[in-house]
């Protein structure tokens, strides 16, 4: 044994350099290597590192060994001459009415946030499919990828034809909600019914916050800079009107449990991907031309908007007034329906699910 083994404790300061000779050194080194294990012990219980219930359990960024609801299947996938693979769960009734619901997740989520709603949709006799989208959940996170939403909706409608699934209802929560007006206006003739839950994309954020200076790169320092903290504050102040309920915890541990990982720059550069998608690829101006007949259910009190960090108090106040937004929208589409969730903020199946469930319910078995 010699000093290059202990230069590391030596640097950190916790034992002075000596001037001893070897054989002090190594049995020095001795007594570290045998108190080791009091060392791991004191690091676990007196660490600082994060106060998220997640670090019992530190996942990779597709979620290798995280427990989803149902079983999780996986569709391979060859596109931008890359192989991929696209994780979803296809939950069948047992009392089936032959019809099928096609949910669509969130930026900050994944599959497993409906897993309520599946049960409930189950029930009713609905077959319900959920995806995780390439770039989220246990799906690939590739190391360069063009999102688009018309990319996304054809890997959806890829999924959809493996299953034979020839028609469907869809319903978009969120980023979603853009995706999936998207995939409506793609295939019209695949798409029954169309659900927009606290939709993203109801306004065009380019047209009032100018292009972050740095494009990607400025999505992708923002990304790097997260913590759990900072992603639980983000959305109590952003999804839930500054209230906390520990059920909305594990929406947070999900990400927080891969922000160790070595791998999550990757994740943090498609999510920064994902964000420039969101900001360049608006759908607002399309929703005149939906053909199927539309519900929208918006909670009232959702102020989501992206890019207010960027300019001034006065101009953010006007962006993501949901209140206003929902009516608005509903007065575009043609065969549209508007359930207003009051004291409801962007994710009402999570938060206001005894309201949100019955207006889906009615909405979807109404012929």
């Amino acid at each position: 044994m010699n000093e290059s083994f202990l230069s590391p404790i030596f640097q950190s300061g916790l034992l002075p350099r000596p001037s001893v000779s070897p054989a002090k050194i190594a049995f020095i080194g001795l007594i570290l290597l045998c108190l080791s294990p009091f060392f791991a012990f004191a690091s676990t219980q007196g660490g600082s590192h994060s106060t998220s219930s997640a670090d019992s359990h530190q996942y990779g960024i597709n979620l290798e060994g995280y427990p989803y609801p149902y079983p999780v299947h996986f569709l391979p996938l060859n596109v931008q001459q890359q192989s991929l693979k696209m994780a979803y769960m296809y939950v069948k009734a047992n009392n089936p009415n032959g019809h099928t619901v096609l949910l669509m997740h969130g930026k900050n989520f994944n599959g497993m946030y409906f897993k309520q709603v599946i049960a409930h949709l189950n029930q009713a006799g609905f077959n319900v499919l959920v995806p995780d989208q390439i770039g989220f959940g246990k799906s690939s996170k590739p190391a360069y990828f063009q999102y688009t939403f018309q990319q996304l909706a054809q890997n959806t409608k890829t999924l959809l034809d493996t299953l034979h699934i020839k028609k469907t209802i869809v319903l978009g929560h969120s980023l979603g909600g853009m995706l999936a007006t998207r995939f409506a206006l793609m295939y019209p003739n695949t798409t029954t019914k169309l659900i927009l839950e606290n939709p993203l994309g109801l306004e065009d954020w380019k047209t009032v916050v100018p292009y972050p200076q740095g494009g990607v790169d400025y999505w992708y320092n923002i990304e790097l800079a997260k913590t759990p903290e900072k992603l639980k504050q983000y959305q109590i102040n952003n999804y839930y009107q500054g209230h906390w309920k520990s059920e909305y915890q594990p929406y947070v541990d999900i990400i927080a449990s891969f922000m160790n990982s070595p791998d999550y720059p990757r994740y943090a550069w498609n999510s920064a991907l994902i964000y420039d998608m969101l900001y360049t690829q608006p759908v607002v101006y399309e929703f005149k031309n939906l053909t199927m007949p539309t519900l929208l259910i918006i909670g009232q009190s959702d102020k989501t908007a992206h890019g207010k960090e960027r300019i001034t108090p006065k101009v953010a106040k006007t962006m993501g007034n949901y209140a206003e937004l929902g009516k608005k929208t509903a007065k575009v589409i043609p065969n549209a329906t508007l359930v207003e969730l009051d004291n409801v903020g962007h994710v009402p199946h999570i938060q206001a699910f005894d309201r949100f469930m019955p207006a889906l319910l009615n909405f979807i078995q109404n012929k």
